[in-house]
């Protein structure tokens, strides 16, 4: 015969229930463990009085040493002569020296030394310049009778002044002729030629005697 049993003493019912129960304890447990604190004794505790050894500590005040003595000043040693030395060397005084009241010192003159001047020195300027055969007036009537229009520049329409610079020698000879500027054309050339060929000039001088003086002139070209 089979053993029913009732309705209320069947317990597989409830099992769903119980599950949940007891997975909510647990949980409940470990949450519970992990929030779990605690605090150590924080009390005040009495350490007792410590016996130190430490000697009191002293003001010590700050001393200034004095400076050194100065160093002791030697004095002189005077040596005392005795009264009753005598002196035995004599001085010869001589009276008869004939002073002339006439006598009269010359003033010493001191003039200024000779300025020494090179042989080979060239001036720029003198006190006495060079100068050519008839002065000025001679130099242009040399150039009007001498110098000749280069074909050159008379066919290209060139004209203009060239400035040409030369040393005048001591003996009035002229040497180193050159063109400061020129036109071309000819023209420099031209003017170098008949510098070359002028006649000597008189020499300049500096201080009463012929020097070599660098001169500097125009000559100009100019097409009738």
């Amino acid at each position: 015969m089979e053993a029913k049993k009732t309705e209320k003493a069947d317990l597989t019912r409830k099992s769903g229930m119980f599950l949940n129960l007891g997975l909510m304890v647990s949980v409940g447990l470990v949450l519970l463990a992990f929030e779990w604190k605690s605090y150590d004794d924080l009390a005040l505790k009495d350490l007792g009085t410590i016996d130190d050894d430490f000697e009191e500590l002293l003001d010590i005040p700050i001393t200034e040493q004095p400076p050194p003595p100065p160093p002791p000043v030697e004095q002189p040693i005077i040596e005392e002569i005795p009264d009753e030395v005598e002196i035995e060397e004599k001085i010869e005084v001589n009276f008869d020296v004939d002073v002339k009241e006439e006598t009269v010192i010359k003033e010493v003159e001191i003039s200024d030394a000779p300025v020494e001047e090179k042989a080979d020195e060239i001036f720029d300027v003198v006190e006495n310049p060079p100068q050519p055969q008839g002065g000025m007036e001679g130099w242009n009537k040399y150039l009007s009778s001498n110098l000749k229009y280069p074909t050159q520049a008379r066919r290209m329409g060139i004209e203009g002044t060239v400035y040409v610079v030369f040393v005048v020698n001591t003996d009035g000879s002229i040497q180193d002729v050159d063109v400061l500027r020129g036109i071309g054309g000819g023209c420099d050339e031209e003017a170098i030629r008949v510098v070359k060929a002028a006649p000597k000039w008189t020499p300049g001088k500096q201080r009463g005697r012929p020097v070599r003086v660098k001169m500097r002139l125009p000559i100009r070209f100019k097409l009738s």
